[in-house]
């Protein structure tokens, strides 16, 4: 749940948070500016002739399509969230969390391939089947492969994890589902006609939600002997109904099969003037993107702003399941809450669909600081409430699910202002390569913050032994934490740094919004011809 921009691309993020946006004006579509010129004439002549009919009607197809997309790439990054905390339970360290949180970070760096996605492509197969039918097929063999090794590499043999190779895996298999990200949101953009293109955003938010849920909460619940035991099965059994194996497996075979109807049976339109954008030059136009003076404003923004909530949204999850919550119940918190997460991008996109949709985000940034204290607490006091047989009772569940709820609020609100604002700015004639731009360097924002939040916490811990021959013995260190069990002792946490970093973190977030929310007002004042490039203006007048 502490992923959800990343899930989301957000910044598509969905895609990272973590978080991936295309534009979020279902109803608002007034300008031409945001249409790939491919479409204009056509849709023109699409909507003298279907004067009075259902826009949404025109397009319902394709945007169940897209929502079967992008619930396909929300599997990856479910899965991808779910390893965190089975590795908790492993008690394997917060350094090593930290390297784990790399496997998010193809969908922050995906930019440095996008121009290649957006140039390279068969034209007999299409412009972005060309490479969304490879990367799905190789994230299905990757998942059957994966689901052969999975087992060992969790320690589940008796040795400890393999951290860097479980890391390195998938991170690959992320890569591939950045890749895939890149190829859809291009491809909505051309797919759906002017008036229903808004539509893509909500797509992207619904499905990356959808997806991430099954990867995460659902195999969670699965997973574990204890939930199916309670509310699944007649007789007790030592496992859940699914293994991780199994479920790597399963989806594989999903992606096999899903890919090879879409590749038979959806056809891709001609992209037209598009086909004569090479390699050199979509990097030449990515660099002259990056020189806009606008965009490295905009740019210095972004990857700051989320420094403020690493700490609540990278270790509040695992400080729980550290403090005795158990996964399973953190998996049925998240049930009641993701109709949440459907109804919310609805509901906020019609406040974020005019000309200042960082006004919410804005309003929003506040709140969301604030919570990363009140979790914080919520943390702190958690075992008091933990019971003689090691469960929680309902009132603290249901703190729990109110703290989460208030949360999801404060995050969505930022993440689809973010969206629209992407999406308003970004200039189709350069295919995804703009879109992109903005949208990784948001998840950019997100990932680097909780991976040094996740690094620092042993490091600002203060941790001793206490009882047996040992007693004040520094427990700091693996081998240190070994000399105190021999010594018939245990390692306690005085100090913990999670609390501290969550405090430095709200200071340094307010400071942010201080300096920084005057800047954002302006940004999204200046009028569009701002953020395009000279050669590009005056085709969009």
């Amino acid at each position: 749940m502490t992923r959800q921009e990343v899930k989301m691309k957000r910044g598509k993020d969905r895609r990272g948070d973590n978080m991936q946006e295309v534009d979020n004006r279902p109803t608002h579509m007034k300008e031409d500016t945001d249409i790939p010129t491919d479409r204009k004439g056509q849709d023109s002549e699409h909507d003298k002739n279907h004067a009075g009919c259902s826009n949404l009607g025109r397009d319902r197809n394709s945007i169940l399509l897209l929502l079967l997309l992008y619930v396909l790439q929300g599997i990856p990054l479910g899965l991808a969230g779910s390893i965190p905390l089975l590795l908790q339970s492993r008690n394997i360290s917060y350094k090593q969390q930290a390297i784990f949180s790399f496997v998010y970070w193809p969908f922050s760096i995906k930019l440095l391939w996008a121009p290649i996605v957006d140039s390279v492509f068969v034209s007999r197969i299409g412009r972005r089947k060309s490479w969304l039918i490879p990367c799905q097929y190789l994230i299905g063999l990757f998942m059957m492969i994966l689901s052969g090794q999975v087992t060992s590499l969790l320690g589940d043999d008796g040795q400890d994890p393999n951290i860097l190779l479980l890391t390195s895996l998938f991170f690959m298999l992320n890569f591939l589902a950045a890749t895939q990200d890149i190829a859809v949101d291009g491809w909505a953009l051309t797919m759906l006609s002017k008036s229903n293109v808004g539509y893509a955003s909500t797509c992207n938010t619904v499905g990356q939600t959808a997806g991430f849920f099954i990867g995460n909460v659902i195999f969670i619940a699965l997973e574990s002997a204890h939930f199916c035991n309670t509310y699944l099965r007649w007789e007790p059994q030592e496992q859940g109904i699914v293994t991780l194996k199994e479920f790597l497996f399963f989806w594989g075979i999903v992606f096999f099969i899903t890919t090879t109807i879409i590749g038979l049976l959806k056809h891709e339109e001609d992209s037209h003037g598009d086909h004569e954008m090479g390699v050199v030059s979509a990097y030449k136009q990515f660099s002259q993107i990056l020189r806009l003076p606008i965009i490295k404003k905009f740019l210095v923004i972004v990857i700051t702003s989320k420094m403020g909530y690493a700490a609540a949204d990278a270790i509040t999850g695992l400080k729980l399941i550290e403090a005795g919550v158990p996964r399973e119940d953190m998996a049925l918190l998240a049930v009641p809450l993701v109709p949440l997460q459907i109804i919310l991008p609805w509901v906020i996109s019609k406040y974020t669909a005019g000309s200042r949709p960082l006004n919410i985000y804005l309003q929003a940034m506040p709140w969301r600081l604030i919570m990363g204290i009140e979790f914080a607490v919520v943390v702190w006091i958690t075992p008091s409430f933990r019971l003689a047989d090691g469960s929680f009772p309902t009132s603290y569940l249901a703190l729990l699910l109110f703290s989460y709820a208030v949360h999801q609020v404060a995050l969505y609100s930022m993440f689809v202002s973010t969206m629209a604002f992407n999406a308003r700015v970004s200039d189709p004639l350069m295919g995804g390569t703009y879109m992109t731009l903005l949208n990784t360097v948001s998840n950019l924002g997100g990932n680097w913050p909780a991976t040094v939040a996740l690094w620092l916490v042993d490091s600002l811990s203060w941790k001793s032994c206490h009882g047996g021959t040992e007693e004040g013995l520094d427990c700091d260190t693996k081998a240190e934490a070994e000399v105190c069990t021999k010594a018939d002792g245990k390692c306690v946490t005085d100090v913990d740094g999670y609390y501290i970093e969550s405090v430095i973190c709200v200071i340094i977030g307010f400071v942010w919004l201080g300096i920084c929310a005057r800047k954002i007002r302006r940004l999204q004042e200046l009028p569009l011809d701002s953020w395009r490039l000279p050669s590009s203006g005056s085709s969009r007048d």
